[in-house]
């Protein structure tokens, strides 16, 4: 399956709440009927993630088609014209990021039903190495995350590299994606020693400083 995810941050003159119903009550049906889309996932930030102010983005898009080609198919067709259009009228398209992503399944456990989704947009560390920070990422990080006993799943969403060969650099590596039965769940596994070597692990392959995150809750649209 071919995977592409979209982060969207709606226009400056929209609340959130009508962000999200627009989003799903009118948009959603459209984005439907795009020719062989397999699956299709919003995730809509939580209401108190704005408690601090603005949030980076007010949430996601996850579409799954069956390949490369079915997903460059469906973006010449009428379907996504008129999407685009849509679009425009309720997202800031000069902060949408459009990322096809290859995807590691981390903990392979069931999406719990009223769950969070933890959303973290990942870099590469300074200095390193594309390959390298993806091997560390997968290999050594996830393994060492996997070990946070409330996460229900976790999945590492790599930039295909083929993206990479665009003049101007992709603004993400990569998301990670965790699953959680709740908020407590997801503050009370930060408390744990495991979590604190998770994040002094990070050290070795991210930026410094905390990534930028969302925490969401999905509405399953197709699939």
């Amino acid at each position: 399956m071919y995977k592409v995810i979209t982060l969207l941050k709606r226009r400056s003159d929209m609340s959130v709440e009508d962000f999200q119903r627009h989003w799903q009550d009118s948009h959603a049906s459209m984005a439907s009927l795009m020719p062989g889309l397999r699956r299709y996932v919003q995730s809509h930030a939580l209401a108190q993630g704005y408690a601090k102010g603005e949030l980076i983005y007010d949430g996601i898009s996850e579409m799954w088609f069956d390949s490369q080609a079915g997903y460059q198919a469906a973006q010449e067709s009428e379907s996504a014209r008129s999407i685009t259009r849509d679009l425009s009228g309720f997202v800031d398209e000069a902060k949408s990021v459009v990322m096809p992503v290859d995807v590691h399944v981390i903990v392979d456990g069931l999406i719990p039903d009223g769950g969070v989704k933890n959303i973290e947009f990942v870099n590469c560390r300074p200095g390193m190495g594309l390959h390298a920070f993806r091997r560390y990422w997968q290999d050594k990080h996830g393994p060492l995350a996997a070990g946070i006993d409330v996460i229900r799943r976790y999945e590492q969403n790599h930039l295909c590299l083929d993206e990479y060969s665009a003049a101007q650099a992709p603004r993400y590596d990569g998301l990670a994606i965790t699953w959680f039965d709740s908020t407590a769940d997801m503050k009370q596994g930060a408390t744990t020693d495991v979590y604190a070597r998770t994040r002094a692990d990070e050290a070795n392959f991210l930026p410094d400083g905390h990534l930028p995150f969302i925490v969401t809750r999905e509405h399953v649209i197709v699939g």
